[in-house]
């Protein structure tokens, strides 16, 4: 059972190659750029692992470098990335491919439903192959996806390209997270998921800039240009940088039906399905608040739209901020349960508060104050999404890249059905907005309460990453 702060010791990455032969030299094994089992970059790699392969006792403390730490980051910012620099261009593109709105906007559709579903895809295959391999092939394919989006002649050939790239592009999100469960455990994953917020996080906020400044030099297909180098820039950064983390004696074998097993399996687990419907939902309410806060903020509030980018990127800083404020000072102080308590709680009254001020409950109110609730519902997402992660994949380590896969395709589809329901009643009320944030927010509350139990855990195992210990717990009550 690993310790609180350390690191579970899966596979090492080996920062140059003399340090990888140095560790081969001390008799370990090496797998690509990587080395498992040894001491890499003299950090001590002793290990003890159970029956189930699963690490136990004191394991080998270890930090991965900025760079790896930048590569993951980079992974799970290319898909909002790719969703947001091509927000601008939509105008352009309906005029381009003389299609109507309606078929343009199934672009946008098509690459979300391709993100959702190619991590079911993915996270097995990465648990039966290792983390390298599919990661860059998925980066492989979206960057020939992404370069004939530049070249497509009609407006379905682009919906279908867009698919392959939302598919092809989900191996980052799946693999980034399954990466950080081999290589972390306890309150450090949950200290690194963090991290990777902040990183992750600016995306939506400089991505709609990038793209506007894309169009004042080119045209809408000059911004899968410049997504198609950011591919190959990340593709060849991936391979040059990022080691394999998943050890052979850790992978699963078999295909389809092993993977649907191990689906099975993960879902029966009623405290991981607890974390998992909890950070989709969570999740929900975020896409709600993205959904809607355009037409709320300037066409309810008339905010202009340098009004309602500021807003935008204030919120995203909020939840970034948040975020940190969760890896740097609550983690190890209070448990992770506590935290993600602490966050759906703030979520639950933050929407409430917005529904009475939309409602009209305190007569009419300005901009200001549905604008502060929104920064405080945004803000608290920063603890409620990392801590989610990291309490579902302690529980997963025999099969994190399928965990990681539920966990991605549960957010993008509780979120997908949660988006069209804010615009239910129109765009000139906000009721909407605030009733779905309200419901998917009680809804989290009660999937965490009444499925995960966190008072049932011991204080052995809070935030300590033995999801062994508390499986039997779970499992004996």
């Amino acid at each position: 059972m690993p310790e609180s702060g350390q690191k579970t010791t899966q596979g090492h990455i080996a920062e140059s190659a003399p340090r990888a032969d140095a560790a081969t030299a001390a008799g370990s094994t090496t797998v690509g750029s990587t080395t498992v089992g040894a001491t890499a970059a003299g950090v001590p790699a002793a290990r003890a692992t159970s029956a189930d392969g699963t690490p136990t006792g004191a394991t080998a403390a270890r930090r991965t470098g900025l760079l790896v730490t930048l590569v993951l980051g980079g992974l799970t910012a290319l898909p909002p990335l790719s969703m947001d620099m091509y927000l601008p261009a939509l105008p352009e593109v309906t005029g381009a491919l003389n299609a109507p709105a309606a078929t343009v906007q199934l672009t946008l559709t098509a690459c979300l439903a391709g993100m959702a579903l190619g991590q079911l895809v993915v996270g097995p295959m990465s648990d039966k192959w290792g983390r390298r391999r599919p990661l860059l092939i998925g980066m492989i394919v979206y960057v020939l996806a992404t370069a004939v989006c530049a070249l497509a002649p009609t407006a379905e050939l682009l919906i279908g390209f867009r698919l392959l790239q939302g598919l092809a592009g989900a191996a980052g999100i799946v693999i980034a997270r399954a990466v950080v469960r081999d290589l972390y455990d306890g309150v450090e994953m949950a200290r690194f998921f963090s991290t990777l917020m902040l990183i992750s996080g600016v995306a939506p906020i400089i991505a709609p800039l990038i793209g506007g400044q894309i169009l004042r030099i080119t045209d809408w297909r000059g911004v899968f240009y410049v997504l198609a180098v950011i591919g190959v820039l990340l593709t060849l950064v991936v391979w040059r940088f990022l080691g394999e983390t998943l050890p052979p004696e850790r992978r699963h074998e078999g295909g389809v039906g092993e993977a649907l097993r191990t689906m099975k399996g993960l879902l029966a687990d009623r405290v991981f399905t607890g974390y998992m419907l909890t950070g989709g939902l969570a999740f929900a309410a975020l896409f709600a608040y993205i959904s809607a806060s355009p037409f709320v903020v300037q066409e309810i509030y008339g905010a202009s739209p340098q009004t309602f980018s500021l807003l935008f990127g204030l919120n995203s800083v909020g939840l970034v901020a948040v975020g940190q404020i969760n890896g740097k000072l609550l983690i190890g102080r209070v448990s992770l349960d506590k935290a993600l308590g602490w966050g759906l709680g703030i979520i639950l009254v933050s929407a409430l508060a917005l529904l009475l001020m939309t409602s009209g409950v305190f007569g009419e109110v300005g901009l200001f104050p549905v604008a502060a609730g929104l920064f405080v519902l945004m803000s608290a997402m920063g603890l409620a999404m990392p801590n989610t992660n990291a309490q579902a994949l302690m529980r997963t380590p025999h099969a994190a890249g399928s965990a990681s896969a539920l966990l991605g395709t549960t957010s993008f589809l509780v979120g997908a059905v949660a988006s069209p329901l804010v615009g239910i009643a129109g765009e000139h009320t906000a009721v909407p907005m605030a009733l779905v944030q309200l419901t998917c927010a009680v809804l989290a509350l009660a999937c965490f309460l009444g499925l995960c139990r966190p008072w049932r855990t011991t204080p052995a195992t809070t935030g300590a990453g033995a999801a062994g210990a508390a499986g039997a717990t779970d499992r004996a009550a």
